[in-house]
């Protein structure tokens, strides 16, 4: 999955957390929200200036509006790992919750289909067209 089509299908799955996320989604999702929260941050300076009375809107109303696809993307992704969403409430634990997770989202998914639906890498939207591309393919495991 591509940079365009993770951000497009995070977006499109806005508040869905049910089904699986590849970590291909995931994390160019992360970056997407880290590259527009950055930039954003450089427009509410510009535009606001660095003083502590400063009001920059643009960042924080951006991380407000995708804070669900956010959560969202990372319950699939822990279901794509064969983990209930639930295990995101991790993340309320200081340091140790936050390594665990990103841990768990960069493990590699379960083979084939699992409690939380069909594996996302052989999905109809992505199976033929993801396998035929000219971008090298790491196996999941024996493969």
């Amino acid at each position: 999955m591509d940079f365009q089509t993770a951000v497009r299908t995070c977006l499109a799955k806005y508040a869905t957390f049910s089904g699986r996320a590849a970590r291909s989604e995931f994390w160019w999702f992360v970056l997407f929200n880290v590259l527009a929260n950055f930039a954003l941050g450089l427009i509410d300076t510009a535009i606001f200036g660095t003083a502590p009375d400063s009001a920059a809107i643009f960042a924080p109303l951006f991380s407000l509006a995708m804070l669900i696809p956010n959560i969202a993307v990372a319950v699939r992704r822990l279901h794509d790992t064969d983990r209930s969403g639930w295990w995101y409430l991790l993340i309320l634990i200081p340091l140790i919750g936050i390594i665990v997770l990103i841990v768990w989202w960069a493990t590699p998914g379960t083979r084939g289909p699992n409690r939380f639906g069909p594996d996302p890498l052989d999905g109809p939207d992505t199976g033929a067209a993801y396998r035929d591309s000219s971008v090298p393919h790491v196996g999941r495991g024996d493969q």
